[in-house]
């Protein structure tokens, strides 16, 4: 049973994101002691919690990079995987409160209340390096990086869940925008989580999407949508895609709702801590909750791409 308390989950997740975008600020290759600094305290955070980090180093342009993961056994589905992945990077000249210091908090606290659920399935945490450019959708993008280590591997990997920006919220009319003709099948208002995939994922969104339902009632708005819709690709689950791993991202939607977004504005102050920590505690809860019923859906044709 999930026991997290909405106040004490969002205090801690501000704590997370005062660190890493007040006190690290921006974090990339080109700023090398930021993005190791940064690096640091997601091992140190899950280290307190007695897990076991694993790491996959590797440099790009002469600096130290590594993807940052702990697995969390599951109790029915051992050798078959959901990934939660967070990159920890930000744009240059942005301190990333949101963009992604969000996910990675959320990432960070999801750990703790998963070693109180019990997943069905094992559950591997990832905090991804290199998401932003220059190195999205080339080979030193960290996501992309696991996502060829997986599949040489053979890991059954049943779901990724990429957490991209979870903190900006607003309830007045006309805060949400929309790709192309969207707009007319969602709401104005950007006061809701998104769940987006690609096409050939969507048996996936659903499954998560009701697992969610069912843990959480924070407002969820879902598509499957063709993966050159613009935005829909933008962020570490594309790289899973390109594997044929079924992946699905979760969002405020970013550029479209967000007007900070990789801007030196995406600040911790700019967050909302308590609809962010009600979003954290529904994706627990839903993670943990997903069963082998669902697994048969992910089986068929392991190589597609989309």
């Amino acid at each position: 049973m999930l026991t997290a308390h909405i106040p004490d989950l969002a205090a801690a997740l501000e704590r997370h994101v005062k660190v890493l975008a007040r006190d690290i600020g921006e974090r990339n290759v080109f700023r090398p002691d930021a993005l190791q600094a940064a690096a640091d305290y997601i091992v140190q955070q899950w280290t307190r919690r007695g897990c076991a980090v694993t790491r996959q180093d590797y440099q790009v342009r002469g600096v130290a990079c590594a993807n940052i993961e702990v697995a969390l056994a599951g109790c029915v589905q051992a050798d078959e995987f959901i990934v939660l992945g967070a990159h920890y990077d930000t744009v240059r000249n942005s301190p990333g409160a949101d963009d992604n210091a969000s996910g990675v908090a959320a990432l960070l606290e999801i750990v703790g209340m998963l070693q109180a659920l019990s997943p069905q399935y094992t559950v591997r945490c990832v905090a991804f390096v290199n998401e932003e450019a220059p190195f999205f959708f080339r080979g030193d993008m960290g996501s992309l990086r696991y996502a060829r280590a997986a599949r040489l591997r053979g890991d059954r990997i049943r779901l990724m869940l990429s957490l991209e920006m979870l903190g900006y919220y607003q309830d007045e009319p006309g805060t949400q925008r929309y790709p192309p003709l969207l707009r007319y099948f969602y709401p104005a208002r950007g006061n809701f989580i998104a769940f987006v995939s690609n096409l050939r994922s969507a048996r996936r969104l659903r499954w998560i999407v009701d697992a969610f339902q069912a843990s959480s009632s924070f407002p969820l708005e879902a598509a499957a949508l063709p993966w050159w819709v613009p935005g829909v690709a933008l962020s570490d689950h594309s790289s899973f895609w390109r594997l044929g791993y079924p992946a699905v991202m979760v969002t405020d939607t970013a550029y479209l709702r967000n007007p900070h977004y990789h801007t030196a504005h995406d600040v911790p102050a700019t967050l909302d801590y308590g609809r962010m920590a009600a979003v954290t505690r529904g994706l627990a809860a839903s993670v943990a909750s997903l069963g082998p019923r669902g697994a048969s859906l992910a089986r068929r044709r392991p190589q597609e791409k989309g």
